[in-house]
């Protein structure tokens, strides 16, 4: 079983006085129902577990009248060997897009405070964005993701000494010891070919085998394409295939703008805007738009029709530029495909981390990768794929008065270290880039450590 960082919310959420309806969102097969089945099991006596998908039939139960106690009756016929338990009992509506009733009781089920609901889907803004009964002020809604680079090392048996090490010296700006340095890269080279979602993270925890997990990675992609027959309308399917297909291309690119001629030659945003909305809502892709001042709040100042476009899971973008891609990664050629892939992995990271995803493009002799709101302002973010430290355009921003910018990151394969005003971080301490992030934490991070060198020594040989 995957550890979860998601269960620690489930747990607040489960503790919060006069909780509403949880709804969970996000990509197919990210985790949503193992997680909370395993968070069920922890936490209450009696579960309904309801999946619309896997057993439509069942959406009979939100037919009519959606009142509560109408609900539970019909549970307790579809469900005779569960008891309803007062504050121990869970309703949980798996795939919830496929019963728009259901998403409809939510405000019925919330005003009952007897039992807890968790409902989760995928493409919910595309099934219910024309939707006039859906509840407002009744439900919370959460956002699940592929595995962070932390719960990547934990599948891996990576124990919460050497994290915690490494957390240590990214607060306290240490450099790490460097046997350990060199093996972290390695293992974050490793989840840039693995990715996170959930299958492709067992199976290699379980086996060690890239091939496997490549095929894992074909068979989502090739899910996600299903879905997009599926449920696209007619007029969209082609097109959101095309400008899904066109994102490796995209990335590769010198400047990563994202450019709708690359989708199709001539073409323009009037027919392919609703195509990337799709695969947005549909969390297969996230948006970097680029800022016209470097200001908070940042979102003010996003320029809408100037952005990058990013693959929600690396190890996808990895699998769909196919080849010997991964190869070329693990063995640590940093100028894969200039760069697109370290800075994809970044963008995931930092959105899991919970920042809105920014750069900024003021010229063609000034770009800046990624600003964030850091320790509560703006803060520049460079990636480099390899150890070089020349940071033009970081210098630049830094020492022009009028930007007003005086925090500067730059993530590549060197050491932690501080240099001319810049923060420069390991690639995998990405990590720790939390919105504004808390003080300096105390202690540091010992190398004569022979407990965490010693597993290093045994798990290195696997990479």
């Amino acid at each position: 079983m995957l550890r979860r960082k998601i269960e620690e919310t489930f747990i607040k959420w489960r503790n919060t006085e006069d909780r509403l309806p949880l709804i969970v969102e996000g990509a197919r097969q990210v985790g949503k129902t193992t997680s909370i089945l395993n968070f069920a099991a922890k936490n209450y006596e009696t579960v309904y577990s309801i999946n619309f998908f896997e057993h439509p039939h069942l959406s009979r139960i939100f037919n009519d009248s959606l009142d509560s106690n109408t609900i539970l009756s019909r549970l307790s016929l579809e469900f005779p060997n569960l008891n309803l338990k007062e504050g121990s009992t869970l309703i949980f509506l798996d795939e919830i897009q496929h019963c728009p009733n259901a998403r409809t009781a939510l405000k019925f089920l919330a005003k009952d405070k007897r039992f807890d609901v968790i409902a989760t889907g995928s493409l919910l803004g595309l099934y219910f964005s024309e939707i006039e009964s859906i509840p407002v002020g009744y439900t919370e809604t959460i956002q699940m993701h592929p595995l962070d680079f932390e719960e990547f090392l934990w599948a891996l048996g990576i124990s919460e000494n050497i994290i915690d090490g490494l957390r240590n010296c990214y607060m306290n700006i240490l450099p790490v010891d460097s046997f350990i340095h060199e093996a972290m890269l390695n293992y974050f080279s490793t989840y840039m070919v693995i990715g996170g979602m959930p299958k492709a993270v067992d199976s290699f925890a379980k086996n060690r085998n890239f091939a496997l997990v490549d095929k894992i990675q074909q068979g989502i992609i090739e899910d996600y394409r299903k879905d997009v027959i599926k449920y696209a309308e007619d007029k969209e399917k082609g097109k959101i295939l095309r400008t899904m297909e066109s994102i490796p291309t995209q990335l590769a690119k010198d400047y990563k703008k994202f450019q709708y001629s690359v989708v199709e030659k001539g073409a323009r945003a009037s027919k392919y805007a609703l195509s990337l909305d799709w695969l947005r809502d549909a969390s297969i892709v996230s948006f970097c738009k680029n800022l016209s001042r470097l200001e908070p709040p940042l979102e003010a100042y996003a320029i809408n029709n100037e952005f990058k476009v990013y693959m929600d899971d690396n190890g996808l973008l990895v699998s769909m530029y196919g080849g010997d891609t991964a190869n070329r990664i693990i063995n640590g050629e940093s100028g894969v495909y200039k760069g697109a892939i370290f800075e994809n992995i970044v963008a995931g990271c930092l959105k899991r981390l919970g920042h809105e995803l920014y750069y900024f493009f003021p010229s063609q002799s000034l770009e800046i990768d990624f600003v964030i709101m850091h320790k509560g302002k703006p803060c520049l973010v460079e990636v480099k794929s390899g150890d070089n430290n020349k940071s033009k355009s970081l210098k630049t921003v830094l020492t022009t008065p009028k930007y007003g910018i005086d925090q500067a990151i730059r993530l590549s394969r060197r050491n932690v270290g501080e240099e001319g005003g810049i923060l420069s971080l390991p690639l995998y301490m990405v990590m720790f880039i939390e919105k504004d992030a808390s003080p300096l934490l105390s202690g540091n991070f010992l190398a004569s450590d022979n407990e965490l060198l010693k597993h290093l020594k045994t798990t290195k040989k696997e990479l």
